[in-house]
């Protein structure tokens, strides 16, 4: 389907039912790719996995990307295709008291703003985030980042391309909807579900993200 966004302009969701029955739980699905990369497509296997292992309905949701539309674009159409998935969960046969939202690498990043996002505006409750090697910090000053930045697939040359494509000004990563660690108040957000990988650059922003949260 297309959705439409704040700004009038609509983006492609993907909704994967694993069965004909009722209330459902609703996983709202954000993909990886540095905010610069991939795709609904590129993670369609992923979430008919994700919908059949749960028997979920998963809604996956194609959000704008840099350097076309920059910071913070994506994170304002991922809060309004939630915001539109549990409003028109009932039409296809999702609960939306069962939300989660869920994301890898950038798409973990925009699953936990938009539940801070959530619990700040008033937004729909949401009982679990789902974030998957995600990227907290980019300042990109944790160990791991020099330490498994080279030779491990995801390079730090990669992730700054990704940040400079992304950020309108270098003290956009600053901001805490850019940098999630750096959110001064972490407190009643949705319990969460923090997943690393030992050789990721990522790693130990992930853990000091799960460690402020707690």
């Amino acid at each position: 389907l297309q959705i439409e966004m704040r700004d009038g302009v609509s983006i492609p969701v993907r909704i994967y039912k694993p069965s004909d029955e009722d209330k459902l739980p609703l996983i709202v699905y954000y993909h990886g790719g540095g905010f610069v990369l991939r795709s609904i497509d590129s993670h369609d296997r992923v979430c008919r996995r994700i919908a059949k292992m749960n028997n979920a309905v998963v809604v996956s949701v194609g959000y704008r990307l840099a350097p076309e539309w920059k910071f913070p674009t994506p994170h304002q159409d991922c809060y309004d295709a939630m915001i539109w998935a549990a409003n028109n969960a009932n039409s296809f046969g999702a609960d939306s008291s069962q939300l989660v939202v869920m994301g890898d690498s950038a798409g973990g990043n925009l699953a936990t703003v938009v539940s801070r996002m959530s619990r700040d505006l008033g937004g729909p409750k949401i009982l679990a985030q789902v974030l998957i090697y995600p990227t907290s910090d980019a300042r990109l000053g944790h160990a791991s980042i020099e330490k498994y930045g080279k030779g491990y697939l995801l390079t730090k040359e990669l992730i700054e391309w990704f940040i400079a494509h992304y950020a309108r000004k270098e003290e956009d990563v600053l901001d805490p909807d850019f940098s999630p660690l750096l959110a001064e108040d972490l407190s009643n957000m949705p319990p969460a579900f923090i997943f690393t990988e030992e050789y990721d650059p990522l790693k130990d922003e992930a853990i000091a993200y799960a460690e402020k949260l707690k």
